[in-house]
């Protein structure tokens, strides 16, 4: 049986604490809530890590984070060996923020690669400190030094980013939207989330379930470590925060 989480960070990624209700136990010892705070592994962004605080003041450290049967059934993965919660059980949860907003401010940063770069994406993982998006580009044209500076004038620009939804029907008449040449988002549930950049998304506008900080701006000090040739027509482009090195 499948439950549904109400995933809180889908319409606020800077939750950092919430309280929630214990619905579930899988086989593995996975704990499922009735809403949570912790985004769930998707998209090329790994799921968040945190813990759980119980009624009696003990603590769950929580390793990860995926979905279950659904994308709508958010599974909390504890370290091994923790006594666990029991349902109907409530409970106070806290993301590792400092993580999360790393992660946040990466994501972001690929959408502006994405603007930067107007080719069908191939492939993306998100991390902490290296993050990678793969274009389809026979053959780039691009040097990291121009790409840098030109993802660095949007973080400058502090373009906001915010969170917009539109019907399916709305979707299905702007395919464009899409920037994912291989992977299409979940339709049928009667929207789909778009993140927006610039105002009344004049920079770009696509689907994306992920978790972003709300401007370009906080983004940060970015570069792009290196372009790598994957393929005849693929190119994979590292993104790095900090400045570039000093050659």
């Amino acid at each position: 049986m499948a439950f549904r989480t109400e995933a809180l960070f889908r319409d606020d990624a800077y939750l950092k604490t919430t309280e929630a209700e214990v619905v579930a136990l899988t086989e593995r010892g996975g704990i499922v809530l009735d809403r949570t705070i912790f985004y769930a592994t998707s998209g090329g962004q790994p799921g968040d890590t945190g813990s759980f605080e119980r009624t009696d003041g003990g603590r769950v450290a929580i390793a990860a984070t995926v979905t279950g049967e659904t994308k709508e059934e958010i599974i909390h993965l504890p370290v091994d060996g923790q006594a666990l919660p029991v349902v109907g059980e409530k409970v106070r949860l806290s993301i590792d923020w400092p993580r999360r907003h790393l992660l946040m401010r990466m994501h972001a940063a690929c959408h502006l690669l994405s603007v930067v770069c107007p080719f069908p994406i191939t492939g993306a993982s998100v991390a902490e400190n290296d993050s990678r998006v793969d274009f389809d580009i026979p053959d780039t044209g691009y040097a990291k030094e121009e790409v840098t500076a030109r993802l660095m004038e949007l973080v400058h620009a502090d373009h906001p980013i915010f969170i917009r939804w539109i019907s399916d029907e709305e979707f299905a008449a702007n395919p464009g939207l899409v920037k994912s040449k291989n992977v299409r988002p979940p339709s049928g549930t009667g929207r789909i989330r778009l993140v927006c950049i610039g105002e009344n998304a004049t920079v770009d506008s696509q689907p994306c379930g992920g978790t972003h900080v709300a401007s370009t701006g906080e983004v940060g000090e970015i570069h792009i470590g290196k372009i790598e040739k994957k393929g005849r027509e693929n190119r994979r482009f590292r993104i790095r925060f900090g400045p570039p090195p000093v050659n």
